[in-house]
């Protein structure tokens, strides 16, 4: 069956994408899906991981039933659809490759416009983006699709006083969490394509999305004390055409 999508975003977990591009899913064009590659429930024998006890679940059916809950939520206010992969989050997996992501594109239109996540600061992210790139480069056609945007991952990527500025992605590059960046750059030329500074009523929107996560703020603040203030770093969006 074709896609009814015109744009869609790989979300390695519940929440990346509404903390970094739901200012932007709000200004595209068509129908949009947020795609969760990490969605599935953990193996029923599974000791619940030192994240989700942080959170405060109890088991992980509570964490997997909560989590579903609160994306659900928070896609309807960005207006877009959820889709769920059948990987387990990364406590609760191994290293196999990641084949519903690579199966979901590969059955994905050549003209569906792909977002993938940086990387940054995040070995799930890097994994997702990695094997997206791979997948998306070897569809038959290929060259004919739209070139693969990546998105600066926030509130990781945002860490710097230069973000929200024009120097946003230098700063970015000589950064101690530059490296998912760096990397990208001795591949690809990286083109800024959408250069986001969300307007108040954008940022009270994606504000009400970003707290539909409610089990993920406590623990997320401990390290990111301020994303949330205003004016503040979530505020801004950054995308990149590969090229």
């Amino acid at each position: 069956m074709p896609s009814p999508w015109t744009t869609v975003v790989i979300s390695p977990h519940f929440d990346d994408a509404a903390l970094s591009l739901a200012g932007l899913l709000r200004r595209l064009d068509g129908p949009a899906a947020v795609v969760t590659v990490h969605a599935a429930a953990a193996p029923a024998d599974s000791e619940l991981s030192y994240w989700d006890s942080v959170c405060g679940f109890t088991s992980t059916a509570e964490t997997h039933r909560t989590r579903l809950a609160e994306d659900a939520r928070a896609c309807a206010l960005m207006r877009v659809d959820q889709v769920l992969l059948d990987h387990a989050d990364g406590p609760y997996r191994n290293s196999e490759p990641l084949t519903a992501l690579t199966d979901f594109l590969a059955a994905l239109p050549l003209t569906t416009r792909v977002l993938l996540p940086l990387g940054t600061n995040q070995r799930d992210h890097q994994a997702v983006r990695d094997q997206a790139l791979a997948a998306l480069a070897t569809r038959p056609g290929a060259e004919a699709a739209p070139r693969p945007w990546v998105y600066a991952d926030l509130p990781y990527s945002g860490a710097s006083d230069e973000w929200g500025t024009d120097e946003a992605s230098a700063a970015l590059e000589r950064s101690d969490r530059g490296s998912a960046y760096r990397d990208l750059k001795s591949q690809y030329r990286l083109d800024v394509v959408q250069d986001l500074h969300l307007t108040e009523e954008e940022w009270i929107a994606k504000r009400e999305a970003v707290l539909c996560y409610t089990s993920q703020l406590a623990p997320v603040a401990v390290d990111h004390k301020t994303y949330l203030r205003h004016p503040g770093p979530l505020q801004s969006e950054l995308v990149w055409e590969l090229s």
